[in-house]
């Protein structure tokens, strides 16, 4: 039964994932013709950030089938790291582009900016956001049904579309609006302007997720928070039983979470009856089980050296 929802999840989740892979495709080509007819950088910076993530995203969805294999002795967090390290490499590119794009939009700005046509980026970026809110929703709707850190970040990847595109027709619209106002001057920088202020905006994401894959590839504990949300779960779960905990070890790796449990008798009884250990492990994996993909959940004798 397990193997057959493994099965389940990892054709639902590659289905997903193409669906997105096609469409940004689209986007993205749709994008990298108009930044070239109409001169925009903020449209190419649009258009780059999008065919980076295309980039990575389709040797990602050769790896898929991975992920969902078994942990075994050789490889005791089966291929989960993989995924970790995959999301370092796609964020670090994001990064490095957003950056270099910083710097590009920065010099044009200083040199004088330049003219765009606004009003036909405006509605070529409404055009952009519409079919970026389809996209939105319908990968929102199918995460409810299975959402993995992957299809998180494609979530996040259209949100930004469709906040980038509202944001950056705003700006041309009222660009627009200028006409001879007193505000004319100000139409050769917005262009660069826009784009520089999206890209500080899109800055945070790569930063933090870069981090976050680190920390799971060095196995650190997961935040805070979330450890708080461990401890009151198993401490909940062995109220009705003689034992309290002496040390709790929580790995994250990719997609899976390992929660180990080291546990005493709370009476100093050296006798310790793991009969009901199922029972518990049962009542933490429920609990938890909504926060996480994939979790293991054991419950480990705490044996003293003496």
């Amino acid at each position: 039964m397990e193997k057959a929802d493994r099965k389940t999840r990892e054709q639902l989740e590659t289905r997903i994932l193409r669906i997105s892979f096609v469409m940004s495709c689209v986007l993205s080509g749709a994008e990298l013709v108009a930044a070239i007819i109409l001169r925009s950088h903020t449209v190419l910076m649009d258009a780059i950030f999008d065919s980076a993530d295309l980039i990575m995203m389709g040797p990602f969805l050769v790896l898929v089938p991975l992920l969902y294999q078994p942990v075994s002795e050789r490889r005791p967090y089966g291929y989960s790291q993989v995924e970790s390290l995959f999301l370092i490499i796609k964020y670090t590119v994001l990064l490095v582009l957003v950056v270099a794009m910083m710097g590009a939009n920065i010099h044009i700005i200083l040199t004088g900016g330049h003219e765009v046509s606004s009003g036909a980026i405006a509605v070529f970026e409404l055009c952009l956001a519409a079919a970026s809110v389809v996209m939105y929703f319908f990968l929102l709707h199918m995460s409810r049904k299975y959402e993995s850190p992957t299809i998180h970040a494609e979530i996040y990847m259209w949100k930004t579309d469709i906040i980038g595109s509202c944001g950056v027709a705003a700006a041309f619209l009222a660009q627009f609006l200028f006409g001879d106002t007193v505000l004319r001057p100000l139409t050769p920088y917005i262009d660069s302007g826009v784009a520089l202020i999206m890209s500080i905006f899109l800055i945070a994401e790569p930063v933090k997720e870069i981090i976050r894959g680190f920390r799971q590839m060095m196995l650190f504990s997961p935040p805070e928070e979330e450890m708080k949300r461990v401890h009151e779960v198993v401490n909940a779960a062995l109220k009705d039983f003689p034992y309290e905990t002496t040390f709790i070890d929580v790995i994250q790796t990719g997609r899976k979470t390992w929660i180990e449990v080291y546990l005493k008798r709370a009476d100093d009884n050296a006798v310790i009856d793991t009969g009901h250990w199922k029972d518990l492990r049962g009542r933490v994996a429920e609990e938890l089980g909504g926060d996480y993909d994939q979790l293991y959940v054991e419950f480990i004798p705490d044996i003293p050296d003496s």
